[in-house]
């Protein structure tokens, strides 16, 4: 077997390693999926799982990483174009941009394929299993794009106290956690009224519902 054969079977095996990963973590959880159910989803041997990934922890990092490296490059790249973009003065328009640039990356058409639901319930399972190291992997992930859009939108809010805007992001990617479960299962129906049902128009209520909270006085001040 030449080198170029050799390369490209490990790198098949990863793959298939990975991906059934996804599928098992997603289905039943980190802890209650083990790596002999794993290799023969996956059509491996254990010692391929161990050669590849060394650990458990390590290859439930590598699947999360897959999944949102891309997504934060984007939301990287569009929060520093904005930040370097003196266009923009309107605060108003900033502030929803800022937003825009960190939601639309994750929040995507693709939403219904079974990759995107895997990682929407491999999330779930992130925060729902009592497990401190598994929810710093998902943390990790947000770190350098979350600092970057809180950094961006506190020059963008200059009067609003740093410790109200560090809440009122965590409620902001909280509404649109849940936002994109709905809409992975399926955009919900209404028996009070008929909501918008295409994922454009519910994006852009989502950015208008993020973009007042954020933008909302402080308690207090609207009465000064």
């Amino acid at each position: 077997m030449t080198n170029r054969s050799r390369e490209s079977l490990q790198s098949d095996t990863k793959l298939r390693i990975l991906d059934a990963a996804e599928r098992l973590f997603a289905r039943d959880g980190f802890h209650r999926t083990s790596i002999k159910r794993l290799a023969s989803e996956a059509k491996v041997n254990l010692a391929a799982v161990n050669y590849h990934f060394g650990s458990k922890m390590t290859l439930i990092e590598k699947v999360v990483e897959r999944r949102w490296r891309p997504i934060n490059q984007q939301r990287i790249e569009r929060l520093e174009a904005i930040r370097a973009n003196a266009v923009l003065k309107d605060t108003g328009l900033l502030v929803r941009e800022c937003l825009r640039a960190f939601i639309e990356p994750a929040f995507t058409s693709d939403m219904l394929t079974r990759e995107k639901r895997c990682f929407l319930a491999l999330a779930a399972h992130a925060f729902s299993e009592p497990d401190a190291a598994i929810r710093t992997i998902f943390i990790n992930q947000f770190k350098a794009p979350f600092k970057l859009l809180f950094e961006v939108l506190h020059d963008a809010l200059p009067d609003l106290a740093e410790d109200a805007l560090f809440w009122r992001l965590h409620f902001a990617i909280g509404a649109m956690t849940h936002c994109m479960r709905l809409c992975s299962a399926g955009l919900p129906s209404s028996e009070i009224s008929q909501p918008g049902n295409d994922l454009g128009t519910v994006k852009d209520m989502l950015l208008d519902f993020i973009t007042s909270g954020m933008r909302a006085p402080c308690p207090g001040e609207e009465k000064q």
